[in-house]
């Protein structure tokens, strides 16, 4: 329920908000809140004796307010004789709605703390890794053209297939040497030798698989 005062440069204003602050330390609960700075800066001044609770009340919040603004004051006056007045024309300054609409900018302030906890809670980008590999077949008999259309056909997401090249074994025997990047999160070497590399259909050509070099990017 939204808690209201209003014309609070007034004895009237001011008794309301003594009453309700009676067996209370602020505003909105045990602890200070943007509710007790709000209230602050409608009361002209420190209220009178006659006004216990919230004479109390307004010395605790300007103690809190003195250290956090710990330059040393000169005083100042704010003059005019229509300023009561006016303030107790404009609605939107006495009548402090507590539990009303947000403004543009806490609205604005509220949303962009939202994507910023959207944001950390989201996981980071993955980091990626370029890896070399040979790849051997069983014997200098095996076509080490189909031999790599079989590895390139292996499809996983978060990895891309390279550069490639034929290096000599021994014994007319040849090893394919194929450059590939893998996003770290998403594809695990190991998976990708013994559950893709190694298996049927690849293993028709595929005798074994070595990883040469493993560097993160």
């Amino acid at each position: 329920m939204a808690v209201t005062f209003s014309h609070l440069h007034t004895e009237a204003g001011l008794k309301s908000l003594d009453e309700y602050l009676a067996g209370k330390t602020y505003i909105s609960g045990g602890k200070l809140s943007k509710d007790d700075i709000k209230v602050y800066a409608a009361v002209l001044g420190k209220p009178g004796d006659c006004f216990p609770n919230a004479s109390r009340w307004y010395e605790s919040v300007s103690s809190h307010l003195a250290k956090s603004f710990p330059g040393k004051a000169v005083g100042v006056r704010i003059g005019g004789k229509g300023a009561p007045a006016k303030a107790a024309a404009e609605d939107d300054d006495d009548d402090l709605d507590l539990f009303g609409d947000e403004t543009e900018e806490e609205k604005k302030a509220a949303e962009e703390r939202e994507a910023a906890k959207k944001a950390s809670s989201k996981k980071k980008e993955s980091g990626k890794s370029s890896i070399l590999m040979d790849i051997k077949p069983w014997d200098d008999e095996t076509d080490m053209k189909k031999l790599e259309e079989a590895v390139r056909s292996v499809e996983m997401p978060g990895l891309l297939w390279g550069a490639s090249k034929l290096a000599p074994v021994g014994y007319g025997i040849k090893k394919l040497q194929i450059m590939l990047t893998i996003v770290d999160d998403l594809v695990s070497v190991d998976t990708l030798i013994e559950e893709h590399l190694t298996v049927e259909p690849c293993n028709e050509f595929v005798q074994s698989c070595d990883i040469v070099a493993f560097n993160k990017i």
